[in-house]
Parts: structure tokens; sequence; C-alpha cells
């Protein structure tokens, strides 16, 4: 699907939420793309990706970054402690905050660096065992425990389960972030974005659909 129709279904859906034109930021996902796919796109215009590994941005992101000016990047799969320096260093967001050691790593370095990027906490919407978040009912005082940090926290990220509607989830990750002071909500992907929109996200996360399938 071209970049250009994602863009116009957006706009159609902040337009029926009664939203603010422009006021939804598309992640173009280019996570295991061939730099070839990635290239169009950053040709075609748009500036700001997502990526799941810290290494695999590393080997694509800096030589795409010499080539086009203001990329925006975005990390969105799980973040080990070890890897925090090197993802602190490379991304401007981090999506995927979502325990008290990685926090502490985080406000650590980030006073040793002398910067931090924009931080969302990640939220297990689905309570499901094999996924990353903080549970709901941690959410609020995790977000509590990173402001005492001084952590930059600007909003919260979920992925709903697979077999269940998305919009419940969507509901339930705006409802903390109203509680807590929190304009950010990166959550919808290629199937549901519209309905993210609807209920307040202000990322939305599109890989596939933009890109074509993935060759891993």
């Amino acid at each position: 699907m071209p970049l250009e129709e994602i863009k116009t279904r957006i706009a159609k859906a902040e337009s029926k939420a009664g939203r603010e034109p422009g006021s939804v930021q598309l992640i173009a996902v280019s996570k295991v793309q061939p730099d070839e796919r990635v290239e169009a796109v950053l040709k075609e215009g748009h500036r700001c990706y997502g990526e799941n590994k810290v290494q695999e941005a590393a080997g694509k992101w800096p030589g795409f970054a010499e080539r086009f000016d203001g990329i925006d990047l975005h990390l969105i799969g799980p973040l080990q402690t070890n890897k925090a320096r090197q993802a602190m260093e490379l991304f401007d967001s981090i999506h995927s905050v979502d325990r008290p050691k990685l926090a502490n790593t985080i406000a650590r370095l980030a006073q040793e660096i002398g910067k931090c990027p924009e931080l969302y906490v990640q939220v297990n919407t689905g309570e499901e065992a094999q996924k990353a978040g903080v549970m709901p009912a941690d959410a609020d005082g995790f977000i509590a425990e990173c402001r005492k940090l001084d952590l930059p926290v600007k909003g919260l990220m979920c992925i709903p389960p697979v077999d269940e509607e998305p919009s419940l989830h969507f509901a339930l990750l705006a409802k903390i972030a109203e509680r807590n002071g929190l304009q950010g909500l990166s959550m919808g992907m290629s199937g549901d974005f519209e309905k993210a929109i609807a209920l307040g996200a202000t990322h939305v996360r599109v890989g596939s659909a933009i890109f074509g399938a993935r060759t891993y």
C-alpha cells in the first residue's frame, strides 16, 4: 500500500474523531526491511521510523542519517539494560520502558550522556505472560517512579493481544495516560490504527502495509 494512501487514511481517521489535522504521527516500522525499501520511503520524504532491535538499527540508520536530514527514530521493541547506552545515543524515542531496573539505568546514563530520548512506558494491557510491559495495576506506581528519576516520560505504549478487540486495550491505555497527565499514546498498527486514532493515539506503528512483507 503506498505511503500516501496510509497518510490519507490517517487524515480521515483524525477528521472523523474530531482531532487536529497532523496530530497523529506515523511511525514507519522498518525492522527486517531491506535497505532499498527503506531508502525508497525516505526519498518520498517520510522521516519517522521504528525499529525493534538496537543492533539492527545501529547497522542501518547512521548511514541513512548522513544522507537524509531530520530522521526521527523510535525504538519500539524490548530493550535490554546492557544495550541502553547504545539505544539512548541512537534513538530519539524509546517506547518500551517497562521495569525499574531499566528506568534506573536510563536515568544514570542520562546524567552521564547529558541527554535522554523521549520515553514511553509500555503497558501489558492484556496481562500476557509472554509479553513485556508493566501490568495495568502497576502502571501508576511505575510512572511515578520514573518521574522521581527525572525521566522525560512522554506517554504510554501497548500491543494488544492478537485475539482480542484492540479498542478495549486502546481505551484502557488512554485512561491510564489521562489520570497520569500523559499526552503520548503509542498504539495501533497496520490492521487497527483507525480504531487507535479514534481513541486518542498520537503515534501509530505501520510496517508491512508500507514496505511490503518482511524478509527475515
